[in-house]
């Protein structure tokens, strides 16, 4: 027998029916339990994130950037210190040059330290969330969830999911890291303090 027959015999074989193996599902469930603030802001820190726990939103956001700001029509309009450009559909040039994106988030893991933005209207496109330098993402405690298992129980399926853990970065074959290539160089966190109990 030559190998070119033993090499075909194996094909014939694999393709000849159904696997036996039972594949396991006994994926870890959503817990439904609340995530840890304290170890979501860790985790965003040890991102490099800049976190803020305030109940003067607008304050803060004017603390952190002055000028413009690209924000989706969705968004709480008491959370800005001025007068945003609102993305409607803003061609990709106005809003790269705007000098950041203020948004809410849809959920944010605690064990992960990953915010999630699907869409919504206090969202947006994803497009405003990549291209300005700076993200601030404004998160309410109770968006904080434990896991992944219980962020996706959240989620709409179907809707368009950005997760973010910490700013844009990536490293080299040398690891060196380079920020910004993907996205927003800064992310600031705001938590919405006067929500937390």
């Amino acid at each position: 027998m030559s190998s070119r027959d033993v090499v075909l015999g194996r094909i014939r074989s694999a393709l000849s029916g159904p696997s036996s193996v039972d594949v396991p599902r006994d994926y870890r469930p959503a817990s439904g339990a609340v995530g840890s603030l304290e170890l979501l802001v860790e985790r965003l820190v040890d991102y490099k994130a800049v976190v803020h726990r305030s109940s003067a939103v607008a304050e803060t956001v004017a603390g952190i950037v002055s000028g413009t700001l690209v924000v989706p029509p969705g968004i709480d309009r008491s959370w800005l210190p001025t007068a945003p450009l609102v993305d409607g559909d803003l061609p990709a040039d106005r809003i790269a040059a705007a000098d950041g994106v203020v948004t809410a988030a849809a959920v944010a893991i605690a064990e992960t330290g990953t915010i999630v933005l699907d869409g919504s209207p206090d969202q947006g496109r994803r497009i405003i969330s990549l291209l300005p330098d700076l993200h601030i993402c404004v998160l309410r405690p109770a968006q904080i969830v434990e896991g992944v298992p219980d962020a996706v129980a959240r989620l709409v399926p179907g809707r368009p999911l950005t997760w973010i853990s910490g700013p844009s970065a990536t490293s080299d074959i040398e690891l060196n890291r380079v920020e910004g290539v993907h996205g927003p160089r800064n992310l600031h966190v705001i938590i919405l303090e006067e929500q937390w109990s």
